[in-house]
């Protein structure tokens, strides 16, 4: 299971995952989109590799990165489902409280 918090938790990573929305990047484009060094942004990468939010291939001399939209869309939807059962959660405890609970007209 992939670590969207882990993922998504550093605002360059989003910033890369928003860039990569417009369409495949290599990683000198990658890199000329921010001002922090090349190994700092490889390490981002490699988190969002790892975390398999995008994807790589070679071609040619160039490494290509890429949303994995598959995998995006999954965790769109658990994300989702888990929201909505907190609030769900919320809910029936709201309802409890308010058929039970201690209000007051003072």
């Amino acid at each position: 299971m992939t670590d969207v918090y882990r993922a998504l938790g550093d605002q360059t990573r989003r910033e890369i995952l928003q860039l990569l929305k417009e369409g495949n990047k290599t990683q000198k484009e990658i890199v000329e989109s921010f001002a922090i060094s090349q190994p700092a942004i490889k390490k981002h990468l490699t988190v969002l590799l790892e975390e398999k939010m995008i994807t790589s291939y070679v071609h040619g001399r160039f490494r290509v990165y890429s949303l994995n939209t598959e995998l995006l869309h999954e965790a769109y939807q658990e994300m989702l489902q888990y929201i909505g059962d907190l609030l769900d959660d919320q809910l029936v405890s709201l309802k409890k409280y308010v058929e039970e609970g201690d209000i007051r007209d003072d």
